[in-house]
């Protein structure tokens, strides 16, 4: 089996490359200028396609003699400014990969969206993917793009394509990588003071990339599944990571007034470059509510035992 993948360059890419190396040959597409950092210890061949999303031709090229389309490529941003890049990444990116796929002939797609994707409701402390996205402050650009870029892929589906949707959480990776996940970590590695009062929902990367491949195999198509281990506080989370990374924990509640001010000044930090912190306006909204990803539709599926947070978190400490 040919399998192609976008986004392979990328944190969830690369992992997914490996996992599904074991199901047949891969295939990467890669702008002219990627990095392949995430991929210099990969024990198995890649067949390298030069394109981009942006570019149906290059798509065209890239899927001749494929079998399965894994699509993890996109933009993660919570910037303003990135709104429109965001749709034309996200959306239009998705859409321009399932009109190739269907003119080429190539029918089988998983398609990475993501819990964002779901939507938030401020009446609902456990959501599942089952909920109907509504509008909503609480819905971020990144999550209306993935959203929209979900809807193109079931578009697909209608128009004859086998599609399985996966919805991850906040994936853990190594703190090295420096790919938008993994900027979780930044927070506590540079002594934050504060903690929002909500709940972060998060899956080990490897353990979402393993799931994903068990979902081909099982034949799962013609559904979406929420890729979420667990669901804690983030005051019980940046407590077992500042343990590991022996660090000094957050230790002070924030509070809703204080969610503005504190955007502002991390959005100054960022713009200087004295920040990694992903926190915005919106980000912190989000932060402060407690939601649960449910995760039974995998269980009950694949009965699948995850990775702990304190096992993730010691390798992501390691180089």
């Amino acid at each position: 089996m040919n399998i192609l993948i976008t986004g392979i360059t990328g944190l969830f890419g690369s992992q997914l490359a490996k996992e599904f190396s074991q199901l047949g040959k891969i295939h990467g597409l890669k702008k002219e200028h990627s990095k392949l950092d995430l991929l210099r210890d990969a024990n198995y061949e890649i067949q390298w396609h030069k394109g981009e999303l942006s570019d149906v031709e290059s798509l065209l090229e890239a899927l001749q003699g494929i079998d399965l389309v894994v699509h993890s490529a996109g933009l993660v941003s919570f910037s303003s400014r990135d709104k429109e890049k965001l749709h034309q990444t996200n959306t239009v990116g998705t859409a321009n990969l399932v009109n190739a796929m269907l003119s080429a002939g190539v029918t089988k797609l998983v398609h990475v969206s993501s819990v964002a994707a779901i939507g938030r409701s401020p009446e609902l402390s456990v959501i599942n993917e089952e909920f109907k996205w509504v509008e909503s402050p609480l819905n971020t650009d990144y999550a209306i793009s993935k959203y929209w870029a979900e809807l193109e892929a079931w578009r697909g589906e209608q128009e004859g394509l086998d599609l399985i949707v996966v919805n991850p959480s906040v994936l853990l990776g190594k703190a090295t990588y420096g790919k938008s996940s993994t900027a979780i970590y930044s927070y506590v590695l540079e002594g934050n003071k504060y903690f929002p009062k909500g709940d972060l929902n998060f899956i080990d990367v490897r353990d979402a990339a393993i799931i994903t491949r068990a979902l081909v195999e099982n034949q799962a198509w013609g559904d979406r599944y929420i890729l979420n281990s667990c669901s804690l506080s983030y005051r019980e989370f940046f407590t077992e990571m500042a343990s590991v990374f022996e660090k000094k924990p957050p230790k002070i509640p924030v509070s809703n007034w204080q969610i503005s001010l504190g955007s502002i000044i991390f959005s100054l930090l960022r713009t200087l470059g004295l920040s990694k912190s992903p926190l915005t306006k919106k980000t912190a909204m989000l932060a402060q509510q407690a939601i649960r990803f449910d995760n039974s539709k995998i269980q009950e599926l694949l009965d699948y035992r995850y990775t702990s947070l304190r096992e993730s978190l010691e390798w992501a400490k390691i180089p």
